[in-house]
Parts: structure tokens; sequence; C-alpha cells
């Protein structure tokens, strides 16, 4: 059994970044892997993230999808004290504000920089209920160890290393170019009760010969002290697993397979639901930037979920996505909306009381459903399962506030738990769902492409997919990196 630091009966390790996108979110999913293998009881932690690909847990709340792909690569159920804080941006400056899984509030960035202290206790009372079952907990920092004009509420990196006395190692991205002076001007910047928290670095996504790069592991020793922990060649099979965030959005243009294509609204929410479809060989998955038209050749738009419905119904019109979605329709194509989507599809979209962290309104949706949706109620965080019109399973989750009545929805596309969710078109072409996830389940997707390509066999087992990539990640790390070395630092005292 391992000697542990300061007062906790476990121990801790904590990944921060020189930047955001370094590849921190994967490295812990990967060593949680590895050490889980090993036989440890590990537990991912994520004081603070920024996301709107949410995940809903058993215990009733809602996390970072990257921590709940780090409990799976544990073996275990997510839980809402993975990411005691969540932000999910509404606006280009505000955010709903989820506290241990529950929303607290909405609140803009200077509020919500007032607010921070005030959410360290419920951080570090997470940490400890998730340390309770754990040997041993892989820490997440978010963004930047170095950004020094938040540091004195800081709560995501060295403010909360800090409090919770938990040694770091930092992680640079050499791909992005300038990783020498990412890792010493980031130990420069740090004062000196911080420097001594850092016990190592990892180079991420190295590409040709590690050999050429021991001058610099030279020079940063000299410069900082640090050990080089690994130098981790670029990991391509990454692109199979479930991004974090909407910067990670990635084309999969395939010659002849099916073209799906989806708009990539600003507040675009939940878009790992599309993964399956992507990984399938026959599919050709398509999220459309601003500025440019749908594909006129797509065989099925779907219209994703959103953070910001009523924002994002107005932008969709604003680029002429509505033009593209009515003539994709006119020529007998399909569109599927999810969540925020299937409420677009519907005649109007109302929200009264503000949810959505704007003054409130109403917007005329694109009508091709005739169903009426109002912003209104507790917000629904549930893990639910049942199956399609046509009897096949399904599950997923549910996150949402909206209720959503109308002649349509006596066309279900689902039923859930014994109820009836979503609505169908009375031609069958146009049809919704609040369900999130849904593509997860092998049997749906495959049935679901076969009726937009006849004929059409069945395609990948996610699931299978994913838990072999992480195998290979995690296989991938122990071969690039001590573990031993890292259990030892994990034990030690940081300061």
């Amino acid at each position: 059994m391992m000697s542990l630091a300061a007062d906790r009966p476990f121990a801790a390790l904590m990944f921060q970044g020189t930047g955001s996108d370094v590849g921190k979110s994967l490295m812990v999913a990967g060593l949680a892997r590895a050490f889980t293998l090993r036989g440890l009881k590990i537990r991912p932690f994520k004081p603070q993230n920024m996301s709107n690909n949410a995940a809903v847990t058993a215990d009733g709340g809602e996390i970072g999808r990257a921590q709940a792909l780090q409990a799976r690569a544990c073996g275990i159920p997510p839980s809402r004290h993975m990411n005691p804080v969540l932000l999910k941006p509404q606006s280009e400056t505000g955010a709903q504000v989820v506290v241990q899984g529950q929303v607290l509030t909405t609140a803009g960035a200077r509020d919500y920089y007032r607010l921070k202290p005030s959410l360290l206790p419920k951080v570090l009372e997470s940490f400890a209920i998730i340390g309770d079952s754990a040997d041993m907990v892989l820490v997440e920092g978010a963004g930047s160890a170095a950004e020094v004009n938040l540091r004195a509420a800081d709560i995501a990196n060295m403010g909360f290393a800090e409090a919770a006395d938990v040694p770091v190692i930092l992680v640079a991205d050499i791909d992005r170019g300038g990783v020498i002076a990412s890792i010493v001007g980031t130990w420069t910047i740090l004062p000196a009760p911080e420097r001594a928290r850092l016990k190592g670095y990892v180079i991420n996504k190295f590409r040709g010969d590690a050999s050429l790069f021991t001058p610099a592991i030279d020079f940063i020793r000299d410069q900082t002290g640090l050990p080089c922990l690994g130098v981790v060649p670029f990991f391509a099979e990454a692109g199979l697993l479930p991004p974090e965030d909407s910067a990670s959005l990635r084309n999969h243009n395939k010659e002849g397979a099916i073209k799906i294509v989806l708009p990539q609204l600003p507040r675009i929410a939940n878009f790992d639901d599309f993964d399956p479809l992507a990984a399938e060989a026959d599919v050709d998955l398509r999220f459309i930037p601003p500025g440019q038209a749908l594909p006129g050749d797509a065989d099925l738009i779907i219209l994703p979920g959103s953070k910001s419905t009523i924002g994002d119904l107005d932008f969709l019109r604003a680029q002429g996505w509505d033009v593209d979605v009515h003539a994709h329709i006119r020529r007998g194509g399909r569109v599927l909306g999810i969540c925020a989507g299937f409420q677009m599809l519907g005649r109007s979209v109302s929200d009264p009381l503000g949810v959505e962290g704007t003054a409130g309104g109403r917007a005329e949706g694109l009508g091709w459903l005739a169903v009426d949706t109002e912003m209104a109620g507790d917000k629904i965080l549930t893990l639910i399962e049942g199956h399609d019109v046509h009897g096949v399973p399904v599950r997923g989750y549910e996150m949402h506030m909206g209720r959503t009545m109308g002649t349509d929805c006596a066309r279900p596309l689902l039923t859930l738990a014994g109820q009836p969710d979503g609505a169908i078109s009375a031609d069958g072409r146009v049809m919704g769902c609040y369900l999130h996830g849904l593509f997860a389940s092998d049997a749906f997707r495959s049935a679901f492409l076969a009726r937009l390509r006849p004929g059409r066999g069945d395609g990948i087992a996610y699931d299978a997919q994913v838990d072999a990539v992480l195998d290979k990640l995690a296989d991938h790390l122990a071969t690039h990196m001590d573990l031993d070395q890292l259990l030892r630092l994990a034990a030690t005292t940081p300061g």
C-alpha cells in the first residue's frame, strides 16, 4: 500500500496544461484505464470544466463529457462529484453554472469571477467524496496553469492544487509548436510555492524521432529543474473517442457514403451524440460551418442540441440554413432534430422566464412539426431507455428544460420508460426527440441507417470500439511514461 501525502487516505496527481487542448482529458482517461488494469481503484476529477458537451449521471446530475469518458476508463459509473463545477456557455460573455450536478445560476464572466471563491468548499467536498472510494484520484486542470490574470479566484488549476495539497504534472502539446517556451514560460510565471508543486512534465502528441528532442529536455532541466516524465507519440486513434468541446469537431468525408450534415451552431451542445455515426465506415458525417450552405445532396440533415435554442434558431435563419432545410425536405430528404433541434423543427419556441439566460422571448420555429415548445419547469436530467417507433431498443439520457406539445406528438419517435417522446411528421420525413445518445445503440443506429440506405448491412459495435481504443491508449501511455514513477509522485508531499 502506498504511503500518502498530507491527511488524505488516498493518493492524488493533477495534470495541468501549458494551454487548452493539449491532451489532458485523454491523458487522464488513458492513465485511468492503465492503472485500473493494474488493479487500482482510480477515480477521475476535474474541479471546473467549461463545455456544452455534458453527460447525465446516475446520481441525478450533469458533468462534462470528458469526465464521463474517464469514469468509463475506470470501469465505474460517472458521478456528479467528478466535475463539481460545470460552466455551460449560453452567450459570448455568460454561462449557466452547474454545481455538483445541479444548475446554481446563470452568470456573466465578471459575476462568475466573484462567485468562484465561494464554490471552492463544494469543490473540495466533492474531491473528498470521490477520493473516499479510491486508491488514487487523477485530477485534470483547465486551460493553462499560468493564467495569472485569473489566479486570485482560481479553483481550476493551482488554486485547487494548493487548497487540496496535490502534486502537479505539466502537459505540453508539441504538435502546435513552441513547446519549450510553453514549459519554461509556465515555470517562470508561477510563484515559488506553485513551482514547488510541479513534479515534472510530459511532452504530448510527438511526431518523428524522439531522440532529436533530447537537447530540449536538457535545456528545460537546466532552466527549471523539472524532469521529463515522458515523450508521448501522437495517438491517431484518439479521433475515435468522444471530443470534449466544439473546437474538436471533425469532419469525416467519405466518398459514396451515406451523407449526414449538421449546421455548426454557435452554442451546439451534446454533439458527441453523433460520434457513433462518424465511426461507421459508410457514413460521411459533416459539420457545416457558418458561411456555407447545407449540401443539397445530403441523405439526412440533423439539427443538434443547443444551449441557446432561440439564439441558435435566429442564427440558423441568418445563415440561410432554414432555406436549405426547406429545399432538402421538398426534394424528399429527411430531417432529424434532437433536443433543441427537435424544438426548432416545431411551430414556436417560447422562453417566458428567460431560463436560457436571456430576458425571455418567443421565436417562430421552422414549422415542419406541428408542435410548440415552452421553456418551463425543472430541468430534466435522467438516464432512460425504451424503443423506437419500430420497436428497436434505445437508451441514453434526457437533459432539457422545455415541454413540447402538439398534434404530431401523437406520432412519437420513441417510447421511453413507457411514455411517448418526440414526434414524426405526417409524411414520416421529419422527426425529433429529446433523447441524447440514441445513436450509441448499435441496433437503433443500424436500423436507422438501413432506412437511409436500403440493403445496408450491420455496422460497428460502437461501445466495444471505444473500450478497445481506451485499452490501446492505456498501452500507449504505459509504453512512453513511467507509471511507477507517477504512482510515487502521487503519494509524495507536494511542497
